[in-house]
């Protein structure tokens, strides 16, 4: 049963439904640069929950504003003044809000732009494609705010570019920028020109795929990471045995077979 999302529920995501099943979900605090209250990761945790069952096929994250996302409310959190355990079970939703995207089978790629900092940096890396534009600088400035991260940054953050680099970034405040944010793999792709752009390009691309593919490519991927090499790979063959003999693939097998098929040829 495919589940219908009522997008007027949302108060800072503005959401937009494309015809070819691609979606926008846009962070919509520009006058805070899109940092993250409490009330925004509920509505995180709640559209990405519904996603997998909506039939949304790929789904582009962008932000309203001149920044992606400056992180942690600072004073948000500085008014509510938490206990520790609440603290402790905010960053838990967090962590809901951002498995749903990296787990939930549905393709997600970020637009980034302008600041990707702290919890910023933490959301964009649970997206499966991140894109970035010239404006675009990555920073983890937890050390210098009394801080420690709370939303990923120590897993996701950590695949990406290694444990020293993370470490030298909360401890300094280091900031990542252009090609050597790239290089590193904090992004996949820059960007002269519009970011948004780019990232509905990429949407739309992998919204062609067959949905049970990207379900397996989108979630799969990221649990066997979590497996020990002997239990991924009998997981990766299980998989196997369920994607690859979907009736759905035939019909492309078999224009593979008669070569009418677009062949995979290499960069201009």
């Amino acid at each position: 049963m495919t589940l219908e999302i009522d997008c007027t529920r949302f108060a800072n995501l503005a959401i937009t439904a494309h015809e070819d099943g691609v979606w926008v979900v846009t962070l919509n605090r520009p006058a805070k640069r899109n940092a993250l209250d409490s009330h925004m990761i509920e509505e995180l945790v709640e559209f990405f929950s519904t996603a997998p069952r909506a039939g949304i096929r790929a789904i582009v994250l962008a932000a309203n504003g001149d920044h992606f996302c400056a992180g942690l409310d600072l004073v948000e959190h500085h008014q509510a003044d938490r206990s520790p355990a609440e603290f402790m079970h905010l960053c838990m939703r967090w962590h809901e809000a951002f498995n749903k995207m990296e787990y939930g089978g549905v393709p997600v790629i970020a637009a980034l732009k302008g600041a990707v900092v702290g919890g910023g940096l933490e959301l964009a890396s649970a997206a499966h494609i991140r894109v970035m534009d010239q404006t675009t600088y990555f920073a983890l400035p937890e050390g210098q705010r009394g801080l420690f991260t709370g939303g990923g940054a120590t897993i996701r953050v950590t695949d990406l570019i290694g444990k020293s680099r993370v470490i030298d970034m909360m401890l300094t405040g280091r900031v990542y920028q252009g090609q050597e944010a790239v290089d590193l793999g904090l992004a996949q792709y820059i960007t002269e020109g519009s970011s948004l752009e780019r990232a509905m390009e990429l949407a739309r691309k992998a919204a062609q795929n067959l949905p049970l593919s990207n379900f397996a490519i989108c979630s799969a991927v990221s649990h066997m990471q979590n497996m020990s090499a002997l239990d991924a790979a009998y997981a990766e063959a299980v998989v196997a045995g369920v994607v690859n003999t979907q009736p759905d693939a035939r019909a492309r097998l078999a224009a593979f077979a008669d070569k009418s098929a677009a062949r995979v040829r290499p960069n201009n």
